[in-house]
């Protein structure tokens, strides 16, 4: 599992990225909120470890946000700053947890086993639309035509009959279409374009 340290300290993150790493997590250090969303890859299972206070876009801001946009990524509160009120705001919105600074490691370590365990009971194609709809640009219009019979349930050989081309070729294209579409197989593809 990914984790994003998501904090405007860097001693923070470099402590955070140390600890993590040495119970074998993945670290990406985010200064900032903006930052975060430029690194944040979808296809991955990721939680954020998140600061409440930070310039531009705080972290209950960033929560919201993330919210809004429909992404599913468990968030843990880490903040020096923790108060009743924010600390209810955040679990309100769906944190999974709240931790004062300085982080006691083994709170932090069990909040992450247990944004581990969401994340294992959360359907995988809980893709965001618009997430699904920048994907779908990426396609040529010959492997949107392959999609398009995939999820009508055609095999490779009808598909190949009705577009006058290879069986190979439609291989190529369905390979194409999955890793372009961060598909796992047909029934992904199936439930993005519901």
């Amino acid at each position: 599992m990914r984790v994003y340290v998501v904090d405007d300290d860097a001693a923070v993150r470099r402590s955070c990225a140390i600890l993590l790493q040495a119970h074998g997590f993945k670290s990406t250090p985010c200064a900032s909120a903006a930052e975060f969303l430029e690194k944040y890859e979808p296809s991955e299972d990721a939680c954020i470890v998140l600061d409440i206070r930070m310039p531009e876009m705080s972290g209950l801001e960033l929560q919201a946000h993330l919210t809004e946009k429909g992404i599913p990524i468990p968030v843990i509160i880490l903040t020096g700053h923790g108060d009743v009120p924010a600390a209810v705001k955040a679990i309100k919105a769906g944190a999974i947890d709240f931790i004062e600074k300085p982080a006691d490691a083994s709170a932090l370590l069990a909040s992450l086993e247990e944004a581990r365990a969401v994340l294992r009971n959360k359907p995988r194609s809980m893709v965001p639309q618009e997430e699904v709809r920048s994907r779908l640009q990426l396609l040529t219009d010959r492997e949107r035509e392959v999609l398009d019979h995939l999820v009508l349930g055609k095999l490779n050989k009808e598909i190949a009959e009705s577009l006058g081309i290879s069986q190979r070729t439609v291989e190529i294209h369905r390979a194409r279409v999955r890793e372009k579409m961060q598909a796992r197989g047909i029934s992904d593809l199936i439930m993005m374009l519901r």
